[in-house]
């Protein structure tokens, strides 16, 4: 028993250590709240669209035939693209990986509106002012596959036989749609499909 959990004390080290090199970068860019607020005012422009994706092939592409899978019940975030902005999403084009992460700052991820998608992955937003957004989404969905599973083995007139049963089993996925998008004139309805 000793043994046990001395390899679990061990085991959560290793995990720990590992969480601690992932190395977490921000924009050294001074961000500018009186400028995001503004963005974010009233005005009379709509941005609508749909948020999909389509399932992957075993080699990580997008299969263009598959059908779309529908961002359902998912949280569309749009972000105004301010300086801040364009230093963040900059240095996570050029930093991002499996050891770095690039966050922004707690009070610009703040300057943000969200919206609800429906059943089909179609959201919108309202009373927006002309200028320049950014939208994100992230897409979970699970993939079924079937695998032969060996269950035992007997005899018959044959000899020995190995007998299988079909089995099915789900891969979760996680995807991050993204679309900048322009609202140019005050009152225009701007259409995006985010995938």
């Amino acid at each position: 028993m000793r043994r046990i959990v001395m390899l679990f004390v061990l085991t959560l080290s290793v995990l720990a250590s590992k969480a601690q090199k992932k190395n977490i970068i921000y924009p050294e860019v001074y961000f500018d709240s009186t400028q995001a607020k503004k963005a974010l005012g009233i005005g009379k422009g709509t941005i609508e669209g749909r948020a999909f994706t389509k399932p992957r092939n075993g080699y990580g592409f997008k299969a263009p035939l598959a059908n779309k899978i529908y961002a359902s019940n998912s949280t569309v975030i749009l972000i105004p693209v301010t300086p801040y902005f364009e230093a963040w999403y900059a240095l996570r084009k050029k930093k991002e990986g499996k050891k770095t992460s690039v966050y922004m700052s707690d009070e610009a991820y703040r300057w943000r509106l969200e919206a609800k998608t429906d059943e089909e992955g179609r959201f919108s937003f309202q009373k927006m002012l002309p200028g320049r957004y950014f939208l994100q989404v992230i897409i979970g969905y699970s993939t079924q596959y079937t695998q032969n599973v060996y269950t035992g083995s007997g005899y018959n007139s044959y000899g020995r036989t190995d007998y299988y049963t079909p089995q099915s089993y789900y891969v979760d996925h996680s995807e991050r749609a993204e679309e900048f998008v322009d609202v140019k004139e005050d009152g225009e309805t701007v259409k995006v499909k985010l995938h």
